[in-house]
């Protein structure tokens, strides 16, 4: 298969939660990966990885800790999901996206082995969309021979098909609801699935959490013998302050005694938080051998890249991407808001999908607002724009509808002013369509 042969593919098969029952059932046991991993010859166990769950941060905590490895001369790999624009996103190899050419190679590899397995009765059902690039990350981080690959679960921990891994190092980064049909519907049991992927003498690194969520983890850490790191017991914040919405703080570090400056590159004070976190899996992996200087973790933050995550993407008027697609995001984003623009105007274009909190989320965020545009990501997962304003616009001082989404971005630039501010939010599905556009119209700056 070409490139797009294989990602048509792929998308065949239904994205992470096209379709309810199918993702139910790829959650059920891990099976499907371990059998493909196996006659694969297992390329999981050909470099060190990092393991990463939680409900939010756990995406810019893998890019952190991915720039920090590549800063201090590791090769690396990052696994990462969804993607925004491409699917090559996904698979990165020392920063950069593999190319489409490889990967239609190794998929049409995976895919031969997939046919045969089934042939033989080795699977019971053809792996799922998100296995079988679990699996082309697998096959390409040790084709690449990286030194240490970071993954990103999907979604949970327990049952996600990246917890196959034995890590060097887990993550778990604040836990909070959402997913609460596949997770549950207490905190404890969301909290329960993200520590599935805690292993038997592994070290665990777990960021600062509500209490009910940090028993079940810690009780979990104790029980498999995992030595526990919490960031906010090992880097004490000496000063913080906000430099055009980022978080500059000078840090030290308990166990050495040194003075870090903690400058994370993406806005928002919460990075500093996921910053750290990485920050303390750098050091896990120095322990075991992986060299990583003070110089490495100051710089690796200071220059890591990570789109849609409050990314300013265009200029008078601002435009800013954000996905905060589940309520803690959404508080966050809310922060922001207040903190940097307060007394300007905000137009917010807004989707969501149909599983969401999206009234708690509208509740968070659309007191900002001055005007929001109810519009619908492309993939069949979205909410109506109709329905979300009839659950959504008593929230809104003002709202619009525009379902297609190019075309809400339209509106919101044609109305704002130079002085103004739009935010695109609700789904990282919008946000990578919209970026996607405003790219191929030479509106990112």
């Amino acid at each position: 298969m070409n490139f797009e042969e294989s990602v048509r593919y792929l998308l065949s098969l239904g994205r992470e939660l096209a379709a309810p029952t199918q993702a139910a059932a790829a959650k059920f046991d891990l099976e499907n990966i371990l059998t493909l991993a196996e006659s694969l010859g297992h390329p999981e166990r050909r470099y060190l990885s990092v393991h990463i769950a939680g409900t939010n941060g756990k995406g810019s905590t893998a890019a952190f800790l991915e720039a920090i490895l590549r800063r201090a001369g590791s090769r690396t790999g990052l696994y990462t999901s969804p993607h925004l624009e491409r699917i090559n996103e996904r698979i990165r190899v020392d920063g950069q996206e593999i190319p489409d050419q490889t990967f239609a190679r190794v998929f049409t590899a995976i895919e031969g082995v997939i046919e045969r397995l089934l042939a033989e009765g080795r699977l019971r059902a053809h792996p799922t969309f998100f296995e079988c690039v679990t699996a082309e990350a697998l096959v390409c981080f040790a084709e690449a021979e990286v030194d240490v690959a970071v993954f990103e679960t999907g979604l949970g921990g327990r049952l996600d098909a990246t917890n196959l891994l034995t890590p060097a190092v887990s993550v778990i980064t604040p836990v909070d609801f959402d997913h609460e049909n596949f997770l549950g519907h207490s905190l404890r049991e969301i909290a329960w699935e993200k520590a599935g992927i805690i292993k038997p003498g592994v070290p665990l690194v777990l960021a600062a959490q509500r209490e009910e969520a940090r028993q079940v983890v810690v009780a979990r850490a104790c029980e498999l013998g995992a030595p526990l790191t919490e960031p906010a017991k090992s880097f004490a914040v000496e000063s913080e302050q906000l430099v055009e919405g980022r978080a500059v703080a000078i840090v030290r570090e308990h166990s050495s005694g040194r003075t870090l400056r903690i400058a994370p590159s993406l806005p928002g004070r919460f990075q500093l938080e996921n910053a750290l976190s990485a920050a303390a899996a750098a050091r896990v992996l120095a322990a075991r051998g992986v060299p990583v200087s003070d110089s490495d973790l100051e710089q690796g933050i200071a220059g890591t890249v990570w789109p849609g995550r409050i990314e300013k993407v265009h200029a008078r008027p601002d435009v800013y991407l954000d996905g905060a697609h589940n309520p803690s995001a959404a508080r966050e984003l809310a922060r922001f808001l207040g903190e940097q623009f307060a007394g300007r105007r905000i137009f917010l274009v807004f989707g969501a999908l149909r599983d969401k909190a999206v009234d708690e989320i509208s509740g968070i965020l659309f007191p900002h607002a001055a005007e929001v545009i109810f519009t619908e990501p492309d993939t069949s997962r979205a909410i109506s724009s109709a329905q979300l304003a009839e659950i959504a616009g008593h929230h809104a001082a003002r709202f619009e509808i525009v379902p297609r989404a190019a075309d809400a971005l339209d509106r919101a630039l044609a109305r704002a002013a130079a002085d103004d501010v739009i935010f695109i939010a609700g789904s990282l599905y919008l946000v990578g369509q919209l970026r996607g556009r405003m790219r191929s119209s030479e509106l990112v700056r």
